[in-house]
């Protein structure tokens, strides 16, 4: 049986994209960790097969914990993506009225991310920090009648509560994609992606050349994202995601042509596109 960590615990939106990830099949068990850096450590270790961690978000950005592990830490590649759409509920016990609510839970990111709709619906509201969404859901579901949280249609569900308002976001364009990672590769799809990360010699016009190669093969460059090298004030690497498979021959070129100009290169991946 195949076994994929999650960060924790069962409820938050890395359950769902499991969830997601394992639609259909039965066959796998979801082990939850408190942090990326434990679920990278876990498949590094073999303790599960797979990790699915995230690694950017449409608002936030990328998520540097996940980034800089891969760059640096493990020899993980990536086996799939997921994109999952952050909708945020508010979610309490079954029966409960609006009247009642006096707090409401969850972690501090989505209270931000919902703050007009608190700001007009229940301005009176203490708000309740917690470690996370699912976090907050268990503690309504044990708690009373005066208490709500703000967390997924998955912790809902999970938890037992209903939801009394959906999709409460300030922002309707809100997702987050979420990565596989594995010690084996994904199969050639129809429509892949391929992800890597380099770093350049400190020379003008170095960076360009190397993006130039992308440009001369025809090759589609979907993202790119820099990080501090860490090893040096100034320094920086590069992550790139290109559409295509390692295995196609455009991509092949441009890669090994890549390496000879990066002074430090990283595989870090091909895999499924994701489509919904």
């Amino acid at each position: 049986m195949l076994r994929i960590g999650y960060l924790g615990p069962k409820g938050t939106f890395s359950h769902e994209a499991m969830l997601e990830y394992q639609k259909g099949n039965n066959d796998f068990v979801g082990i939850d960790y408190n942090t990326i850096t434990e679920i990278v450590n876990a498949v590094h270790n073999d303790e599960i097969d797979e990790g699915i961690v995230p690694i950017e978000n449409s608002l936030e950005g990328a998520i540097n914990a996940t980034m800089d592990t891969l760059a640096t830490d493990v020899e993980l590649i990536i086996k799939a993506e997921i994109v999952i759409a952050v909708k945020q509920n508010l979610i309490a016990r079954k029966e409960t009225k609006w009247e009642q609510i006096k707090y409401i839970l969850s972690h501090p990111q989505p209270i931000g991310q919902c703050r007009k709709y608190l700001d007009d619906k229940f301005s009176e509201a203490v708000i309740k920090f917690t470690y996370s969404t699912a976090e907050a859901a268990r503690e309504v579901a044990e708690g009373s009648f005066d208490m709500a949280a703000i967390g997924s249609a998955t912790a809902a569900k999970v938890y037992g509560l209903d939801i009394i308002a959906e999709g409460i976001q300030d922002s309707q364009n809100n997702f987050t994609r979420f990565v596989v990672l594995s010690k084996t590769a994904a199969k050639k799809a129809c429509n892949n992606k391929t992800s890597i990360v380099f770093s350049t010699e400190d020379k003008p016009g170095s960076l360009y050349r190397v993006l130039d190669i992308f440009s001369l093969w025809d090759i589609n460059m979907t993202r790119i994202e820099s990080r501090p090298a860490k090893n040096e004030l100034g320094k920086y690497i590069f992550f790139i995601d290109l559409k295509g498979h390692v295995e196609d021959e455009d991509i092949r070129d441009a890669l090994t042509m890549v390496r000879r100009k990066a002074s430090f290169y990283k595989f870090l991946g091909s895999y499924p596109e994701f489509e919904k």
